[in-house]
């Protein structure tokens, strides 16, 4: 078996700027922040290379890439490189922009250690040829992202965000470290190149789906899904940059999981039945709560919340490659956005007219929505739409309802017709974009993702169903500015904006628990 050191070298500076940072004590260190984003850099560079070799030597060389004697090992494929580019790229970002956000902090150190230990647990995590590797870094990963959710320990908002935070991530533990068991047993190796080589050849049993079971549990609990959720919206009292590498790589792990065994959730096709299920009411509810939040960052928040439910839904469409994909663009877009946040309000007064240019009515909005799936088919076709599976041209169907809202305004009575060109480009744009990715993602993971199965009769339903809700749920975001505001919905918009309260049911579970175990 060859030997590889540059997926196994990426950690490594992270964790000498995380040493440095520990033993840096007082206000302003000078040379600090320099040398973490030295480190971050570094890994970007090791993660580089380990692409590079990937592109030159091909995944069928040695998949597994193994370091004999010191217990760690290394899948590198397209999946575990993917990652570890997303993750060091965005690791740099957050970390240079954390040298500046934190200037003056009396605790500046100690933040640079636990926000470099972070990240190089969430390397060791995506990179992981076995299972006990995966679950270590997956705990680290967990415990050292609670040690930045506490950096400012005073705030009661984020010890009752941390706390929740804890609990759900203890439970994801006990889930995983019991799938990782089943998996162990059910094919006679720690080693996951060999267990997923066995699951593609339908190996298992029932050993292997109860495994899945849990493996799906574990991924729900890593990235917030209903009704575990409510922590994600309330981590806003932490640093900055703390939110973006939370919301940005760290709530990624979740679906990367379910991403990594894909070969093994396809043996449970009640599990991915429930993954679309759970996914796609979590992807819907997180999407109408976001209309109604008023300040940036906690409308990020429920962002992700939805973005998370749309990732476990494509997950459970089998649509892997799709999933990956969408880690990559979410990462890249909510690193941005949590990063820029400061200057959304100075952004908002700059525009003289602020809100949508023209407000469609009812007829506008069905307009939009036929053209939208009109232009949806007609691109599709043109690159194959025929031959797609059942499941992504449904997952396509729900992407371009997304264009709907801005394509309604064009339909707008009081639009100018600049405003109807551009909205009818931004419709093509989207489609050709989804097909255009959705080939790439597919040829980048062939060989390492399994196919998308066809679909049984209880698929056909969720698929049905699926792309009935999100129609439903893209008219009534397009029609937003006639119904919120109206007195008739005063009531329902302050429920919605609360998200119908079920953070608050789990906040009394979780003091609950709080109490008796203080006790």
């Amino acid at each position: 078996m060859s030997i590889c050191l540059s997926p196994l070298l990426a950690p490594v500076p992270l964790i000498i700027g995380a040493a440095i940072g520990f033993l840096t004590k007082g206000r302003r260190p000078r040379l600090l922040p320099r040398l973490a984003e030295i480190a971050a850099l570094l890994a970007l560079v090791a993660a580089l290379v380990s692409a590079a070799g990937l592109i030159l030597f091909g995944p069928g060389v040695s998949p597994v890439i193994g370091l004999q004697g010191v217990g760690l090992s290394v899948r590198l494929d397209a999946v575990s490189a993917t990652m570890l580019l997303l993750v060091t790229f965005i690791g740099w970002v957050v970390v240079r922009y954390a040298g500046t956000y934190l200037d003056g902090e009396a605790r500046q150190g100690a933040f640079t250690g636990w926000l470099c230990m972070t990240l190089a647990s969430v390397l060791l995590l995506v990179t992981a040829g076995n299972l006990i590797q995966l679950v270590l870094a997956w705990i680290a990963t967990s415990l050292f992202l609670h040690r930045l959710l506490l950096f400012y320990p005073d705030r009661v908002a984020a010890r009752r965000a941390a706390r929740k935070k804890f609990i759900t991530a203890r439970m994801g533990d006990v889930a995983l470290l019991a799938a990782v068991a089943l998996l162990a047993a059910a094919y006679g190796s720690g080693d996951i190149g060999s267990i997923l080589k066995a699951a593609r050849a339908g190996e298992g049993g029932n050993l292997a789906v109860a495994a899945a079971d849990l493996l799906a549990l574990a991924a729900m609990l890593k990235s917030a899904q209903f009704p575990t959720h409510g922590w994600l919206t309330e981590v806003m009292e932490t640093p900055t940059p703390v939110s973006a590498l939370l919301h940005a790589g760290v709530i990624n792990a979740g679906g990367f999981l379910l991403i990594r065994f894909a070969d093994v959730m396809l043996l449970a096709p009640g599990v991915l039945a429930f993954l679309v299920m759970i996914g796609g009411f979590t992807a819907l509810f997180g999407s109408l709560v976001m209309l109604t939040q008023p300040a940036v960052k906690t409308s990020l928040a429920w962002s992700t919340v939805a973005q998370m439910g749309f990732m476990i839904f494509e997950c459970g469409l089998a649509l892997f490659p799709l999933a990956l994909l969408h880690i990559v663009a979410h990462s890249l877009y909510k690193a941005h956005s949590f990063l820029a946040s400061g200057g959304a309000v100075e952004r908002v007064a700059a525009i003289r007219r602020p809100g949508p240019v023209a407000v469609p009515d009812a007829g506008a909005v069905g307009r939009a929505f036929v053209s939208a799936l009109v232009i949806y088919v007609l691109i599709g076709l043109g690159f194959g739409l025929a031959h797609k599976s059942p499941q992504a041209i449904a997952l396509g169907a729900i992407l371009i309802f997304g264009v709907t809202y801005v394509l309604a305004q064009g339909f707008a009575d009081a639009a100018p017709r600049a405003l109807t060109r551009r909205t009818a480009v931004y419709a093509v744009a989207t489609s050709v974009g989804y097909f255009a990715h959705q080939a790439a993602a597919t040829s980048l993971t062939a060989g390492v993702l399994p196919a998308t199965p066809s679909p049984g009769p209880l698929e056909w339903a969720l698929i049905v169903l699926a792309v009935i809700s999100f129609g439903l749920a893209a008219i009534v975001q397009a029609m937003f500015p006639l119904w919120a505001y109206h007195p008739a919905a005063a009531g329902l918009r302050v429920h919605l904006s609360n998200g119908f309260y079920a953070n608050a049911v789990f906040d009394r579970i979780v003091g609950g628990w709080f109490t008796r175990s203080a006790f």
